[in-house]
């Protein structure tokens, strides 16, 4: 038998001291986090509440697969894709603008070494209007627009556009500004443009990533639209709030397997545009 050879101080993790200190501390702030949340999952194994979950997910098999049901499932899903799909496309053209005046990269006047004050001033103004957007659920504008502009649609896409414009606007300054910006500041200090230097310098290093969560809040625009279908917005979310509340199980199930079909094909699309633009 070989002897045991006891740890050299080189095959001992350097960092284990950290690595248990932090661990600790997270669970010292997680513990109170879920009291004051009331997480409880034991309850859901008792057995009144388990027979009433099975007898729950019961009246969801099988789902409805009539033709005049899968017709008017069809047309909600694509009245669901097309509120996604506008809302994401407004939300664009906000975004991007104030993507590009948020942006610290395109500031000429930081070339210097420290930005001048109007336009840092400008910078974090935008960046709170972005703060703001972002701040407001797409279901309390929804709630919104619905008193302004009525049921159906339009109070979607506008309840989409706008949160998703804060959230858009954050994510594409911090990839921007996250990758390399030597190109940028190069490009600025010969005179050239902010877009020249967006379009030649930050963008094609950037464009994978920015495409693949451009198309990842398509995907959580399209489950949105099924939150915001339950105030009166329109689409496929409208119809599963009436089959929820006739107890509808088996057409409800149907609706499921749509969205999960189409969060599906959102993953397939991210994946081949990035297969491309890489």
């Amino acid at each position: 038998m070989a002897a045991s050879v006891p740890d050299s101080p080189a095959r001992r993790d350097p960092a284990w001291v950290g690595r248990v200190f932090w661990t600790c501390a997270a669970l010292v702030i997680l513990a109170p986090a879920l009291v004051a949340a009331e997480f409880k999952p034991w309850i859901m194994l008792s057995p009144d509440n388990l027979k009433v979950t099975a007898r729950f997910i019961g009246d969801f098999l099988p789902p409805q697969l009539d033709g005049e049901f899968l017709a008017m499932v069809a047309r909600e899903t694509w009245r669901t894709v097309a509120i996604a799909t506008a809302g994401i496309a407004l939300a664009l053209l906000l975004a991007i603008p104030l993507t590009l005046l948020s942006t610290a990269a395109l500031s000429v006047s930081a070339l210097s070494g420290r930005m001048g004050a109007m336009p840092f001033l400008l910078r974090q103004a935008v960046r709170g209007l972005l703060i703001v957007l972002r701040s407001v659920p797409e279901l309390v504008w929804a709630l919104v627009f619905v008193r302004v502009v009525g049921l159906g649609p339009t109070a979607g896409v506008l309840a989409i556009a706008l949160t998703y414009a804060g959230m858009l606007g954050k994510v594409y300054g911090e990839i921007l500004e996250s990758g390399d910006t030597h190109a940028t500041t190069a490009l600025l200090r010969n005179g050239s443009g902010r877009l020249q230097a967006f379009f030649f310098g930050l963008l094609p290093q950037n464009a994978a990533e920015l495409t693949s969560y451009t198309v990842y809040r398509w995907e959580c625009a399209i489950r949105s639209s099924a939150v915001l279908g339950f105030v009166g917005a329109g689409g496929l979310g409208q119809q599963m709030d009436l089959s929820m509340k006739m107890f509808a199980g088996s057409e409800v199930a149907t609706m499921l397997i749509v969205f999960v079909l189409l969060v599906w094909l959102a993953d397939a699309l991210s994946a081949q545009l990035r297969r491309v633009l890489g």
